[in-house]
């Protein structure tokens, strides 16, 4: 998907979705849907792995790509000024992770990185993650880190940052997924397929493949 059709995407999260996904397929992207596979969130190209990167968390912590090899790992974007789907989609995730057994929840990481590294401050980030019960269930990678760095990541992930466009509510924000080995295998978007049943079922999907547990 193209980086524009990432902007229209962005949009539906203030506009709906309705009008995003219209807006996506007129431009041959595809909308949000739930895959045909074994997955409830969207279908993913095959064979993409994980990106590289290493960023602070707000915590002061170096987080690696690395780091989270062997656990299943749900990836997102965002923006502590967000009052749109960033919210929705801290909450989700943590109520998720609430949701899983101790077992379950030793396999996997939580992740956001900011898509404005220059407002995401350790006390905007923490105050954000409190708001939305958060805080201890998601790692948020990249406030106050250089923008040279944060720009190297996002055109990795191919993203579109809230720094970009000029809006804190106006980024991509998915859910994507990577199972233990590192592989992509779907994403849940806010306002379509996100939801905590959806993503806990995901979840439980990719912990029970992708390689062995570390």
């Amino acid at each position: 998907m193209s980086r524009y059709a990432m902007l229209v995407l962005a949009i539906g999260a203030v506009l709906g979705v309705g009008v995003a996904g219209g807006l996506v397929a007129s431009l041959g992207g595809g909308s949000p849907a739930v895959g045909s596979g074994q997955y409830r969130g969207s279908e993913v190209p095959g064979g993409i792995t994980m990106r590289d990167f290493s960023l602070r968390n707000y915590d002061g912590r170096s987080v690696r790509s690395s780091d989270l090899a062997g656990r299943v790992t749900l990836l997102t974007f965002l923006d502590s000024q967000c009052t749109e789907s960033c919210p929705v989609i801290a909450w989700t995730v943590a109520r998720t992770i609430d949701t899983l057994t101790p077992a379950e929840r030793q396999g996997v990481r939580a992740v956001a990185i900011s898509t404005d590294p220059a407002e995401d401050t350790e006390r905007s980030v923490r105050s954000f993650l409190e708001e939305n019960r958060a805080l201890g269930r998601l790692l948020y990678l990249g406030g106050g880190e250089p923008e040279r760095e944060l720009r190297r990541v996002w055109d990795d992930f191919d993203v579109l940052s809230s720094l970009e466009s000029g809006e804190d509510t106006l980024h991509s924000a998915p859910v994507r997924i990577y199972d233990r080995s590192g592989e992509w295998v779907t994403t849940l978007h806010a306002g379509a397929d996100l939801t905590e049943a959806n993503l806990a079922y995901d979840v439980r999907v990719a912990l029970r493949s992708g390689g062995d547990e570390s």
